[in-house]
């Protein structure tokens, strides 16, 4: 039966069709996307990223992406967060990435943000993750008028205020709700994708910092 939403591959598997077929965002949907993250580098690395995407595609980003981290020192928040106005000007300048100066400056603000997190809670994964929506605050089903239907969730509102008020920049409830999406805080792989299977396994054995 055919689903919105999910196309089937080569290989005779259902996946999201928002990878349109493209190798390297297939590979990130099949690989990435959705899994449970607990490494701090990589979540303030994605975090970051949402924020360059605001206005832009994904793929635009996923493109660039090891430019981005040759640029920003892999996204070490402790490294990040010594930048200066040298590094600033350096990075307007760099071509390989987005060279928007309000977003790039927004990465080194949140930079010091992302360590004083780090001070206050132990490390970023047991700030996020205790973010984590309950189940009774997810769908009972996740097709795609659902997925398109709510492109920010209440415990995203709530998670941007929080960060906002902690003086983070370009985090707003629908940048926050992309990167819980990522990062495996909630399973947006729609029915019938088999990573759906997948990542709820993954996500029913994981160990939350």
């Amino acid at each position: 039966m055919d689903r919105p939403g999910i196309v089937v591959g080569e290989d005779g598997q259902g996946r999201c069709a928002w990878h349109g077929g493209l190798e390297d965002y297939r590979r990130y949907h099949d690989e990435e996307w959705g899994r449970p993250v607990t490494d701090d580098r990589r979540l303030f690395e994605k975090i970051c990223l949402e924020g360059f995407q605001s206005g832009l595609s994904w793929l635009t980003i996923l493109r660039k992406r090891e430019n981005f981290r040759a640029a920003f020192a892999n996204f070490e928040a402790d490294k990040v967060a010594a930048f200066d106005d040298g590094d600033i000007a350096r990075l307007v300048a760099d071509a390989g990435i987005i060279r928007h100066r309000g977003k790039i400056v927004s990465t080194i603000n949140n930079a010091r943000r992302a360590i004083e997190l780090r001070d206050e809670f132990g490390s970023l994964a047991k700030f996020f993750w205790s973010w984590e929506p309950k189940p009774e605050e997810r769908p009972g089903v996740m097709d795609l008028a659902t997925l398109r239907a709510n492109p920010t969730t209440a415990v995203s509102v709530r998670l941007s205020k929080d960060l906002k008020k902690r003086g983070w920049s370009f985090v707003g409830p629908t940048t926050i709700y992309a990167f819980m999406q990522a990062m495996g805080l909630v399973n947006d792989h729609l029915d019938g994708c088999f990573c759906q299977a997948q990542v709820s396994a993954l996500r029913l054995n994981f160990k939350r910092p």
